[in-house]
Parts: C-alpha cells; sequence; structure tokens
C-alpha cells in the first residue's frame, strides 16, 4: 500500500492499513530523513494515545530508532500531543513521533511526526518522508533493535513528560489566580490522553474541576469519534446545564484540541473560540503581532486585527502550513476551524490545555461568564455565525466530484454574490459581504467537507444545502 500523510500526519484503520510493519516503515523513514540532515545527535521522544493497542505501536517505533542509533525518550503513559511537542523543545531534541489518530473513529490509528521545535512537520518533510517510505518499501530495509535488550543502554529511558510542562505553563499564564477564582468546571478528555491534566493544574484550590468521561477506553463509548464538536458534546452539554457550572472545556483525543459550551449548556463554535482568543491576547494582554489563521476560520480575526492594527496571514488547513509562517512571521497566535489554536512563548503547535487555560482567564480578567463573553466579542465585530457538514464520500469519484464543481462557477450562492472563489485548498467562495462557504476534502479522513459562516444560522444552513447541491451529493 502506498503510505501518505494528510494535514498532520498518516492515518488508517488499525488492522487494515495501520499495521506494526507500516509503522515501522514510517519510523524508519523518519530515522532516515534525520540521519541525512545531520539531526539526529541529540534523539527524539516517542509518546502515544489511549487508542488500541498505541503503547505498543510506540514500543515498535523505539525499538526501529534505537536500531537506527538514535535515542530515544519513550513515554510511560499515554500523553498529550502539546506535552509531547514542549517536551521536544525543553530538551532540545531533534523530533518526536506520536502515536495518535488524533479526533478519528476508534478504528483508526496515527502517526504523527513533530520536528525539532515541536511543530509539525512541513510539507518538505513530509514529501521527503514519503519519499524515504517507498524507498524502503523496494528495498524492505528496517533496522530494529528490541527494548528489553536496550532498556539499559545509553540510547533508551522511559520518561514522564508533564513536569517540565506544568512548570512551563505557570510562566504562561497565572494559574494560581485560576486555582481560586471559585469557578466551577466540567472538563471531557473524551476518553483521551488529556485525562487528569485541568485537575492537576488548577483543581486544587478554591476551583473546582468535575471531569466526565474520565477513564482510557479506546472505544470511546457514546461519542462518534473523540472530536470536541457539538454532536459530540451532549452529555457535557447537559452536565454543564444541568449543574450549574461555569463552563464546560472538552479535549480531543489526544488534546490538542477544545471545545468549550458555556453556562447555559450551548456550544460555543470553534471559530468563535479563537475569536475570543485573539481578543484576550489583543485586548486583556495587550500583546501585538500578526495572527495566523486557516481559510477554515472565522474572518473576525480579519476584524479585530484592522482595529488593533495587526497583520493577518491565511494558509490551508493544516498546522503544518500554519506553523511555519507562525514562526517566520512571529505571530501571536494560529488557529484552524478543528479547535486547534497555538500561542507566542509557547510552542508552533495546536495546545487543547492552554487553549482552555486562556479561555477560563479570560473570563477572571475580564468578569464575564463565558456566555456573556460572545457578547462582548459581538460587540467588537459584529454576529457571525458557523457550521459544517460532513459528507462520507465512500466509493464516489473524486475526480468528478472535483470537474463538476470547478466547472459550476456560480455568481450567487443561497442568493448571496460571490465575489472570488480560492482554490488553494478547494474550493472557498467568498462573497461580497465578508461571508464565505468552503468545499474541501478532509486530509485525515474519507470525507467531503462543507463550511459556511454568515450573519445569521438560517443562512448558513442555506449555503451548506447549496454547497452540497454544487457537488451534486444529496
Amino acid at each position: 500500500m502506498v503510505i501518505k500523510f494528510g494535514t498532520d500526519g498518516w492515518r488508517d484503520i488499525i488492522g487494515d492499513g495501520y499495521t506494526f510493519d507500516n509503522v515501522k516503515k514510517c519510523t524508519q523513514a523518519a530515522c532516515l530523513y534525520l540521519k541525512k540532515t545531520n539531526n539526529s545527535s541529540q534523539g527524539i521522544i516517542i509518546g502515544y494515545d489511549t487508542r488500541f493497542a498505541s503503547d505498543r505501536f510506540a514500543r515498535i517505533a523505539a525499538e526501529v530508532a534505537i536500531g537506527n542509533d538514535i535515542n530515544v525518550l519513550l513515554c510511560i503513559k499515554p500523553t498529550p500531543t502539546p506535552v509531547i511537542s514542549y517536551n521536544i523543545v525543553y530538551r532540545q531534541l531533534d523530533a518526536g513521533i506520536i502515536i495518535t489518530a488524533s479526533h478519528n473513529p476508534p478504528e483508526w490509528n496515527g502517526f504523527k511526526f513533530k520536528s525539532s521545535n515541536g511543530g509539525s512537520a512541513s510539507q518538505e518533510i513530509v514529501d521527503q518522508l514519503e519519499a524515504n517510505i517507498a524507498d524502503i518499501d523496494i528495498q524492505d530495509k528496517v533496522k530494529q533493535i528490541p527494548l528489553p535488550e536496550s532498556a539499559g543502554s545509553s540510547l533508551f529511558e522511559y520518561i514522564e513528560a508533564s513536569e517540565p510542562y506544568f512548570n512551563h505553563l505557570k510562566n504562561l499564564v497565572d494559574l494560581d489566580a485560576i486555582k481560586n477564582a471559585g469557578l466551577k468546571v466540567v472538563v471531557d478528555p473524551m476518553f483521551g490522553s488529556g485525562i487528569g491534566y485541568f485537575k492537576d493544574l488548577i483543581g486544587n484550590g478554591l476551583t473546582k474541576i468535575h471531569q466526565i468521561n474520565g477513564i482510557h477506553n479506546p472505544n470511546f463509548p457514546g461519542i462518534s469519534q473523540p472530536e470536541p464538536i457539538a454532536h459530540n458534546l451532549k452529555k457535557l452539554s447537559l452536565v454543564v446545564k444541568n449543574g450549574d457550572f461555569d463552563v464546560g472545556l472538552a479535549l480531543d483525543g489526544d488534546a490538542d484540541r477544545l471545545g468549550i459550551v458555556n453556562d447555559k449548556g450551548e456550544y460555543i463554535t470553534t471559530l468563535q473560540v479563537f475569536a475570543l482568543l485573539c481578543l484576550y491576547l489583543l485586548e486583556i494582554r495587550g500583546e501585538k503581532g500578526p495572527i495566523v489563521r486557516s481559510l477554515t476560520m472565522t474572518n473576525m480575526i480579519d476584524k479585530l486585527a484592522k482595529q488593533y492594527g495587526v497583520k493577518v496571514f491565511k494558509t490551508s488547513v493544516g498546522f503544518k502550513y500554519l506553523a511555519p509562517l507562525m514562526i517566520r512571521e512571529k505571530a501571536i497566535a494560529a488557529g484552524e476551524e478543528s479547535g486547534g489554536y497555538a500561542f507566542n512563548r509557547h510552542i508552533p503547535e495546536r495546545d487543547g490545555i492552554v487553549s482552555g487555560l486562556f479561555f477560563l482567564d479570560m473570563m477572571i480578567k475580564t468578569g464575564r461568564s463565558s456566555s456573556e463573553l460572545l457578547e462582548f466579542l459581538y460587540n467588537k465585530v459584529g454576529p457571525h455565525y458557523y457550521d459544517r457538514l460532513d459528507v462520507t464520500i465512500g466509493g464516489l469519484d473524486k475526480q468528478k466530484i472535483l470537474k463538476r464543481i470547478a466547472k459550476s462557477k456560480p455568481d450567487y450562492i443561497a442568493n448571496k454574490k460571490v465575489l472570488t472563489i480560492d482554490t488553494r485548498d478547494g474550493f472557498h467562495f467568498i462573497f461580497n459581504d465578508g461571508h464565505w462557504l468552503l468545499v474541501r476534502f478532509s486530509g485525515t479522513e474519507p470525507l467531503i467537507r462543507i463550511y459556511a459562516e454568515a450573519e445569521d444560522p438560517d443562512t448558513v444552513q442555506r449555503l451548506l444545502q447549496d454547497g452540497q447541491t454544487l457537488l451534486g451529493i444529496y
């Protein structure tokens, strides 16, 4: 089979494409890249999530790295992706490998490769990894040394990665202020690697942390996948509403994404959350600097940037595009529609835990409830509404769908005039009022995603329906 990396790593179905042999190939490809670029002297960290056999896949990856004479730090338990990414920077390592399929359904697993800056592998690195995998397929050369023989050597060590990460966060946000604010917070780690992190960070003071779905379970019971979006957060919404909590925070399977439910039990969309976090940085923290956003992110960012005199840079979907631009432009934040947000003075990578802490700090600093914060934002930029429709493509012909929509070139969609069409990543229809519709193929799952942002919920739904019509899928 051909192994292709998507927007963040390679993912496939366990036992089908996702096998021990293919994880070995990916790891060998990463080792060859590090050796060729002379970036293998400091070693790598390998971590994993709570999915089925993730720990075993991680051990296999460690054996291959050791077989290539590369020092390995292997996480001793399931660990959030941002914690692993921070350890790369803190320990000055060459790279990181994370066994995770992030938000995908339970039958999936994945392989993420992180650069020395803690961020997602750039497209250039991905191209080299895929080329190396193709060579390995031909030559069938994977080096591997079993861990039991290496456990006592200088090449291998088990680590608990959270301590340096926790110490770093103390300098990033006032944890004591959050801990003693007296908030009532529900946390839903969605059975993933973020279990216990909020409680350990801010749960030993006046603020009370109530955790749901807080056991390791690779089946993710009760949810279709560990993605913190509205239809997966019904339990969280009910607990918040019925228990008189101030806010609900949800992490995806590897804790690099955040979902939020306000004190009324209402889901705050990922676009609203990123706009609020940018407002927090600009208004509350007084930070100045560019903001990087994906094409799927809200144009509320552009409006805020204009008010506060900062630049906005737009990219295709995926942090392999956002992270390099964030570093180059010294941006204060980067965000994409999936709920992944990154911040300066941290790592150029998504971090759901830091995002949640910043949101809580915004509530404290402004004295506003989680539901009142949206009014605070809309007073700045006006009301914006958003939704996304995921369409399973199954056996549908991808090329036919692409040709159909490319030929359509509509002047109006849902009675809104199309101003421009951006084809950098799918088909991004921008209307004369600044709102938009985007149709693109997912980089992580066999789906077509249809996104829309408009001035009211009804218009959003009409845009999504017309997006389906453009595809010829009903």
